[in-house]
């Protein structure tokens, strides 16, 4: 349920209308919009279809929500969400944020090679796995806290942000220490207690499309972290398993403009795990960009054949710089920069 407030709404009749919903046992969240604020009423509906809410001081009109992931629809919020991602860096807005770097940290070597280089060609979030999870239990497991920490330090010192896995709730803590952003991988994009946990954070959540996942199972997993009282969500379409089997996954552009049409939330795209072939990522980024991505996610490593996972999906840093020049003017074509 969504209750839409009077342009003229004092405070007062905001705190009013927010402790009559907390009295009946339902939970409520405030959004502020550039015409509107609204509230968010989560619980029970027929609890709230029970009271008066249209007759309270200040409010202007009470609209269900049709969509099962209430807080995340266009039904709530008709504008697109521009999630801050530090002081200087937003997602959602003109810009293209861009998303780059080795599928694992390494070595704290490695790491500063290419956070250099593609801050150099113009991206704003270092990526990277400190924790990785891995098919086999005999792959490469990540570093764990020394990765993390090699991850913050090649941050601050090239001026990228960072963004990185959680896989555990017992290490929200841990991660949030070092990370700007908290990833939520494929493979955990419906366990629970993890969404929950991460929407008990004040970071902003990257949250991947599970490789079997509708877009409504995907929204509803967003809904799980909004619900919990953290608005700032990501998706990430990261393809998904089809009966093709020449690409790693099939990467679903479909759901870009399809997911902007239900959501205001912004959409990633990331055509490196989407197509598993370093030589599809070119073709794949551009076409995002050109269906209405408001960023990228792209694995760079300097040497591909050695990469201790995900070299066969990796650019070279020189081929992700040309990559960067080659988007800008099809970004420019949709209205958007790089």
């Amino acid at each position: 349920m969504i209750i839409v407030l009077k342009r003229e709404a004092t405070q007062g009749e905001i705190d009013h209308i927010v402790k009559k919903v907390e009295q009946l046992g339902l939970r409520s969240m405030i959004s502020r919009g550039v015409e509107r604020t609204i509230i968010g009423v989560i619980g029970d509906e027929a609890i709230v279809r029970s009271q008066p809410l249209e007759v309270y001081p200040g409010v202007e009109r009470v609209i269900p929500v049709l969509a099962p992931y209430k807080l995340a629809s266009r039904e709530y919020k008709k504008e697109d969400s521009v999630i801050p991602l530090s002081p200087t860096v937003s997602i959602g807005g003109r810009k293209i944020i861009m998303f780059a770097g080795p599928c694992s940290v390494e070595s704290k070597e490695l790491l500063m090679s290419v956070g250099r280089t593609v801050k150099e060609a113009g991206a704003e979030v270092l990526r990277g796995g400190a924790f990785k999870p891995r098919s086999s239990p005999y792959d490469f497991q990540g570093l764990g806290e020394e990765g993390l920490r090699y991850l913050r330090e090649v941050a601050d010192e090239t001026g990228l942000l960072v963004v990185t896995e959680l896989m555990d709730p017992r290490d929200t803590e841990l991660v949030e220490r070092y990370a700007d952003v908290i990833q939520i991988g494929a493979r955990n994009i419906q366990n629970f207690n993890l969404l929950k946990e991460v929407g008990n954070s004040k970071k902003p959540v990257f949250l991947k499309r599970g490789m079997m996942a509708t877009v409504r199972e995907f929204l509803l997993s967003a809904e799980y972290i909004i619900s919990h009282g953290n608005p700032n969500v990501i998706l990430c379409e990261r393809g998904i398993r089809t009966f093709e089997t020449a690409t790693r996954f099939t990467l679903d552009l479909n759901a870009v403009p399809l997911i902007k049409r239900l959501s205001h939330l912004p959409v990633v795209v990331d055509p490196s795990h989407g197509t598993g072939k370093y030589n599809l990522v070119g073709p794949m980024a551009k076409a995002a960009v050109a269906c209405g991505a408001d960023g990228l996610m792209i694995e760079v490593h300097p040497n591909p054949e050695e990469a201790f996972s995900d070299g066969e999906q990796s650019l070279l840093p020189r081929k992700f710089k040309e990559l960067m020049s080659e988007l800008a003017p099809i970004a420019a074509s949709v209205g958007r920069t790089i």
